[in-house]
């Protein structure tokens, strides 16, 4: 398979180039596919910052990334065991003072509002959750691009060193030819010009 890596590809114009390389012709391969070989063919860079693909987030996906990240951290789970164990102490509290609390135990109140919070927060952390499963699918699709950009440098790469080795064995055989033939003329002339 040699190849040369010409002009850019244009749809149907390198044909014989990507059928070569990828196995089909220009025209039957995605798009994605086909933004590869255009990039191999101009020798251009595909990497970029994968982000840049991405659609800028809005107001409440900012938001929901900030309460997700919250969600997730030390600083949340501290300050909910606190409220937890501030909660529980004002009630006993209030108990040997006053007789009375304000949410008696089994603390039905507390249980609400873990409720509420466990059914606002879980929605929030699965829409910040799948903007991240999307920017994970640009940045994997990125990653195709430059690998099967890699793999056909590297393609390339091997028909250029295939093509410069049989131009070296060419010129080798050449000069063996050439010495083969001096070395026959000088056998010749040595004969010629031995005494016998």
């Amino acid at each position: 398979m040699t190849v040369k890596a010409g002009p850019p590809p244009l749809d149907g114009a390198h044909d014989a180039w990507a059928a070569a390389l990828l196995g089909r012709p220009f025209a039957e391969l995605d798009a994605r596919t086909q933004r590869v070989a255009r990039h191999v063919g101009q020798r251009r860079p595909i990497s970029a910052q994968p982000a840049a693909d991405a659609a800028p987030a809005t107001r409440g996906q900012r938001a929901a990334d900030a309460v997700a990240a919250f969600g997730g951290s030390w600083t949340f789970v501290g300050l909910f065991a606190a409220t937890m164990l501030v909660w529980v102490a004002l009630n006993a509290v209030l108990l040997g003072l006053h007789g009375s609390t304000f949410d008696p135990y089994p603390f039905i109140l507390l249980n609400l509002f873990l409720s509420m919070l466990a059914a606002v927060q879980a929605p929030i952390i699965l829409m910040s959750q799948n903007r991240q499963s999307e920017k994970d699918r640009i940045t994997a699709a990125h990653d195709y691009e430059i690998n099967l950009k890699a793999e056909l440098e590297i393609m390339l790469l091997h028909d250029k060193l295939d093509q410069l080795r049989e131009q070296q064995w060419s010129e080798l055989l050449a000069q063996q030819a050439e010495q083969m033939r001096l070395l026959a003329l000088l056998t010749v002339q040595s004969a010629a010009t031995s005494p016998r």
